[in-house]
């Protein structure tokens, strides 16, 4: 009502943890509703599209890898598969399940992260994983047991956990040998039965009930949940290779952010685990749509606030999926496919833990690189994000202040946006008047 306090007031939150890079948010309410929605990111830009130009497109990989400190298997294996299409080059079988084993470690623990340490203290009222430990220290153990198996999967097949320096154009430098492999296969069990656990554990938090109307994108495969490749399915219909994908997708520089933001034939879109789970959940195996099934979103799910459950069904997935790679392992010979350099233009699309990451380079006959695109998921869910606080803002006009932004914190954290590679804090700001 006019007058009230609630309809004329400004909030500031400085400091929030728990998201990777620095930016803000404001939030303007004039007369009762909801005027303006942006979240601006202010996080310097590094020019890795730049720095990739006049290099050698075997570089990229390398180079693309340093873009994140948690998702450098994404970038790199991304990066090769635009090079490996502009050169025409068709990884074995072998260098493929490599490849796939290799991004399970990355999805095991980005998602152990998150679920554990950045999202789940949001739902017991906790500013960080220390104070939610002192609650629950079992299943902050559990996070962090589940995370170091993704590090060691990703150490012994990547050659280290971060920027792994054993990924290669056409595949590895150095294939692991089977009992290399075998000896992951009881850890990978054991995580399995930890990522169990956690589902059970975020399928009991309360959520707010919300639901939303999202445009899906993320890759389909036809055959298999999909991580390393595929082509891009959208939820009203769409199939798209990913060179038709990316001419399709414009990103748009705002002036009140750093990140472009992108649109998909003019339209804002979701990428990340609601939509690979919406898109892909009848590609599951059997242990993960039980999982889904105990998590209460067998049907399918349009909750951003319980796209924590999503993310523990495919923490499922993941260990799961790893431990049948893990035994089915048989050592590419050779590690690597030979090649000789061309000139052309090559597309790669993967699913990083957060979402869909676009590479895209052109090449002149020699190999060099003359033009790099990079679209991380942050940049394609930004708007998703906006509207998202929109909705949640315009549905809790009468919380007290610490209430609407705590939940506008939380609507923010269930993307988990990877606004840089560290992690910084997010301003919040709601401005009534």
């Amino acid at each position: 009502m006019p007058g009230d306090e609630r309809n004329d007031r400004v909030i500031e939150v400085h400091g929030l943890a728990r998201v990777e890079g620095e930016g803000s948010l404001k939030v303007a309410i004039s007369n009762g509703e909801v005027t303006d929605v942006a979240l601006t990111i202010f996080e310097p830009p590094r020019f890795f599209e730049a720095m990739l130009v006049g290099r050698d497109g075997t570089e990229a990989p390398d180079i693309t890898s340093r873009i994140c400190g948690i998702c450098p298997v994404a970038y790199q294996l991304t990066a090769c598969a635009a090079i490996e299409d502009a050169y025409g080059i068709q990884p074995s079988a072998e260098v493929a399940a490599l490849r796939r084993l290799l991004y399970c470690g990355e999805w095991i623990q980005s998602h152990a992260l998150h679920i554990h340490l950045l999202h789940a203290p949001d739902f017991f009222g906790c500013a960080d994983a220390v104070e939610l430990a002192k609650l629950d220290r079992s299943a902050i153990e559990r996070g962090l047991r589940l995370k170091r198996m993704g590090n060691q999967l990703m150490e012994l097949v990547g050659g280290r956990a971060v920027h792994p320096v054993n990924i290669r154009v056409g595949g590895f430098y150095r294939s692991p040998q089977e009992s290399e492999i075998s000896g992951l296969i009881d850890p990978l069990l054991r995580a399995r039965d930890d990522a169990l656990a956690t589902l059970e554990w975020v399928a009991g938090f309360d959520f707010p009930d919300v639901e939303r109307d999202y445009r899906f994108v993320a890759l389909r495969t036809g055959h298999n949940y999909p991580i390393e490749s595929g082509f891009v399915a959208t939820s009203d219909g769409l199939e798209l290779s990913p060179r038709a994908f990316a001419e399709r997708v414009d990103e748009q520089h705002v002036e009140r952010s750093t990140a472009l933001q992108a649109r998909l034939d003019g339209e804002a879109y979701l990428t990340g685990p609601l939509a690979r789970f919406a898109l892909n959940k009848d590609h599951l195996p059997a242990i993960a749509l039980e999982a889904a099934r105990r998590g209460g979103i067998a049907d399918g799910c349009t909750n951003p606030f319980k796209s924590i459950i999503v993310r523990a069904i495919e923490l499922v997935f993941a260990c799961d999926e790893a431990l049948r790679l893990a035994r089915a392992y048989s050592p590419p010979s050779p590690s690597a496919a030979t090649f000789e350099p061309r000139g052309g233009t090559g597309h790669g699309v993967t699913e990083a833990p957060r979402g869909l990451l676009l590479n895209r380079y052109v090449l002149d006959p020699d190999g060099t690189i003359l033009l790099a695109r990079i679209m991380p998921p942050t940049s394609q869910n930004q708007l998703s994000i906006e509207t998202d606080l929109r909705q949640v803002v315009e549905a809790g006009l009468e919380l007290s202040a610490d209430a609407l932004t705590s939940r506008c914190e939380l609507a923010v954290r269930n993307h988990d946006p990877c606004i840089s590679c560290a992690a910084h804090f997010l301003d919040v700001e709601i401005d009534r008047r």
